[in-house]
């Protein structure tokens, strides 16, 4: 029976279990989470000194107790006591305060006591303006929470979408950027979010900045109302709309730092230089190769500055490890790039202010701010990367041209402490001829030059602050010959600024009080009379409606040249009489919007097709004058002639497909006429070209006509050679045979008088008889022959004719 069971069993699949179903919580655990929750009432900040003075979980003060955080920080030790009370928090603090522990572990405990399991969805949403930041704290989450059972995820842009939307219904903690969360929220099913408990916003400013204003509301709207909302950033936003955005109910406000004597860390020596726009990169250099063994953090504007100053330097070779991040760059190398500089000791990374908020790099030494911040808050967040933690140290430059050195009066209004120094100029070298040699080799180096020109004065050109940000007081040409760009790239959208500015100030406008005085003026009147009677003086003139006063607004602009006649009488003289001038607006962008109305293509076509001009013509005249008529111009069908000759206005697309189907059969016996026509002509050029060869032929190389060139002209070779006489008789005889082959070569050539003399004629004008020379041969033979008798002979015969 036994074996049967097995045999029956073999082959079945064992069922796999997805979950652990869950174990039913003892009543001792439930008697400890009620504790937990009755001790949270009695939480007293001042009273804290050590993580396990908070009623915490044992879970997570072993995550804490493992990665080495006993003593709470000021912000974490008021924050975590107010948010496990299950209040709104709104944090502010230091950078490098430990913000990131002060909403995590509320997090966990809050899941914890509840019995959160991966079954009942999303139930706390940390949403983080940058990627790197959303990445540091699901890290930091791991590490703390890595004894509880919550699944946690990352949900951020540059991932694969497809694996996220799997597992969004397993996720119980989100940490995410607004633009993958609103994403999923769109297209994601699995996505719920209706037992929300906690929303956290890290670096709340930024997250509700006009940057993400419409993907935070649309985020909000999907989430439940009744939720707790922690939001934490070191420059905390106190907008009354945000707050209400966020629909918050009497949060608690958390700024232990906010009566310190400093905004930065106190650890922090800060200190800016003001130097020439040409000289930057002179100093930048100069500093990084006498900074070479220290971590080294530069902030610039915009992405295509850090790309080309980082390509540049690495071929300059500062003997120094070099790295770059900014937006454009794929997420897989942002995160090796990050993690690679954490590690490092001895870098410099160049960077945009997407690493200036929340990240956590460990033992930066410099930070160097390259170009001017847009305001105080970036400039806190920048400096916030370096001084970090209770025993942190580190320094802070900021570079500023000579009209930005306005910031530094809002800097110390902030209670940010900051000292001018100057630089040394012995201790500036300058690579200019290097950089200038190095992009005249490489074309991409110097597209990536000119693309980083322009975009830094676009970026200050759309900067907030016009009092700071002046883009007409920039030296373009020593910029860009800064840079190694010896012309400067061409700035169309400051040439259009440029010369839409000097045609508002161009603009000849008049106020009420110029029209009045000439009014006065014509009606003759004294100028310190009343306006009143001007314009009722003016009324009766011209009959005309009454001109009411208007302030701080101007009349309409009337062209005065076009519009005046030759009398003196019609100086307003407007062209429809029964205008209004108190209905006509005054506004002048208005008058700008009329006047630069933008002339769209569809309303072009228009006109021309109104004025009957034929646009794309093409006119041929022969040398004559005539006009050459085009043959693809000329239709043949009758369906296209009767389709010209209707005047439908718009085109009826089915017919004229089928007046192009017609059209297309003409095309091509057209086509076919032109080939062979095009065959005829070779032809005939082969037989031309034939010809004039066969009469080539027949002029120098045939001997059948018996009536030969004249070569009357040729010299008579018995002048040229003479009449030589015979030296020896041995040497007539050896040069018998060459002359024999000579003379034979000049029989088959052509007629003995176009050629050299031959050996019979050369012999008879030296005397010397043709029967007395024998050739060779035939004395050999006589010889044989001789000595043989008449049978041998007749036998050799034979067999010399058989061999034949």
């Amino acid at each position: 029976m036994k074996n049967e069971k097995k045999i029956k069993n073999y082959g079945r699949r064992k069922k796999h279990i997805l979950y652990k179903p869950r174990k039913k919580k003892s009543v001792e655990e439930d008697s400890a989470f009620q504790y937990l929750q009755a001790q949270y009432e009695k939480i007293v900040p001042d009273e804290i000194k050590t993580f396990k003075d908070f009623p915490l979980s044992q879970k997570t003060l072993k995550g804490l107790k493992d990665n080495n955080y006993t003593f709470p920080t000021e912000i974490q030790r008021q924050a975590i006591g107010y948010a496990l009370q299950g209040k709104d928090i709104l944090g502010a603090a230091k950078t490098g305060s430990g913000k990131t522990l002060a909403f995590l572990i509320p997090i966990l405990e809050n899941l914890f006591c509840k019995k959160w399991t991966r079954l009942d969805g999303v139930g706390a949403l940390v949403i983080s303006p940058t990627r790197e930041l959303a990445y540091q704290i699901y890290e930091t989450l791991r590490k703390v929470g890595q004894n509880h059972d919550f699944s946690a995820g990352l949900i951020i842009g540059g991932q694969n979408l497809k694996f996220e939307r799997k597992r969004m219904d397993q996720i119980n903690i989100l940490i995410c950027t607004p633009g993958r969360l609103l994403q999923h929220m769109d297209e994601n099913p699995l996505f719920d979010c209706t037992q929300l408990q906690i929303l956290v916003l890290d670096e709340a400013d930024r997250c509700l900045d006009l940057g993400f204003e419409a993907t935070m509301n649309a985020i909000i709207e999907n989430l439940p109302p009744q939720r707790q909302t922690l939001l934490f950033s070191a420059t905390q936003t106190k907008s009354v709309k945000d707050l209400a955005r966020l629909s918050l109910s009497f949060p608690t406000y958390v700024a232990p730092h906010e009566q310190a004597e400093t905004v930065t860390p106190e650890s922090l020596q800060q200190s800016y230089i003001v130097c020439e726009i040409d000289e930057k990169i002179g100093i930048l250099w100069s500093f990084i190769r006498n900074h070479l063994k220290q971590k080294v953090l530069i902030f610039m504007a915009t992405c295509k500055q850090v790309k080309y100053i980082y390509e540049l330097f690495c071929k300059l070779r500062p003997g120094v490890s070099l790295l770059s991040l900014y937006g454009t760059l794929h997420q897989e190398k942002r995160e090796k790039i990050y993690n690679e500089f954490c590690r490092k000791s001895n870098v410099v990374l160049f960077a945009t202010d997407l690493a200036s908020r929340g990240l956590d790099f460990p033992r930066v030494n410099w930070v160097i701010q390259y170009d001017c911040p847009e305001d105080v808050e970036t400039y806190i967040h920048r400096a916030g990367r370096t001084a970090r933690g209770i025993f942190g140290k580190g320094e802070g430059l900021l570079m500023l041209l000579p009209h930005e050195e306005n910031i530094v009066n809002d800097l110390k209004k902030s209670k940010i402490p900051i000292n001018k120094i100057s630089v040394d100029p012995s201790k500036i070298v300058a690579p200019q001829r290097k950089i200038e040699s190095l992009l005249s080799d490489n074309t991409e180096l110097k597209q990536s030059a000119q693309r980083a020109f322009v975009s830094y004065l676009k970026c200050v050109f759309l900067m907030k602050n016009k009092d700071i940000f002046k883009v007409q007081l920039v030296d373009t040409d020593t910029y860009a010959r800064s840079l190694g760009l010896i012309v400067p790239p061409r700035i169309r959208f400051l040439q259009k600024y440029q010369t839409f500015d000097k045609q508002k100030k161009e603009k000849n406008t008049e106020t009420n009080s110029d029209v009045i005085e000439k009014i006065k003026a014509k009606s003759g009147l004294n100028k310190d009379s009343d306006e009143s009677a001007a314009i009722k003086s003016d009324e009766e003139l011209h009959g005309r409606p009454k001109v009411e006063k208007k302030k701080k607004r101007d009349l309409p602009q009337f062209n005065f040249h076009n519009e005046v006649d030759s009398d003196e009488d019609d100086f307003l003289k407007v062209k429809n009489k029964d205008v209004n001038i108190e209905n006509i607006p005054i506004h002048e962008d208005s008058l700008s919007k009329k006047k630069f109305k933008p002339v769209t293509k569809a309303a072009l076509a228009k006109k021309i097709l109104k004025r009957k001009i034929k646009v794309n013509t093409q006119v041929k005249f022969t040398e004559e004058g005539d006009m050459i008529e085009d043959e693809k111009r000329n239709v043949k069908s009758e369906l296209a002639k009767q389709f010209l000759s209707e005047n439908v206005g718009g085109i009826d697309i089915e017919k004229a497909k089928e007046v192009l189907k017609e059209e297309d059969k003409f095309d091509k016996i057209r086509f076919r006429e032109k080939v062979k026509a095009k065959h005829k002509e070779q032809k005939r050029k082969l037989k031309n070209k034939k010809k004039e060869e066969d009469g080539e032929k027949d002029d120098f190389g045939s001997q059948s006509e018996s009536d030969g060139p004249d070569l009357s002209w040729l010299p008579d070779p018995d002048k040229v050679y003479g009449k030589t006489t015979s030296k020896d008789e041995s040497t007539v005889n050896s040069s018998a045979d060459q002359a024999s082959e000579n003379d034979s070569k000049s029989e088959s050539e052509g007629d003995e008088r176009y050629h050299r003399p031959s050996k019979r004629r050369l012999m008879e004008n030296r005397g010397i008889p043709q029967e007395s020379v024998i050739p060779r041969k035939l004395k050999k033979v006589q010889d044989i022959s001789a000595s043989l008798s008449v049978q041998e002979a007749e036998a050799l015969a034979m067999q010399l004719l058989k061999s034949k």
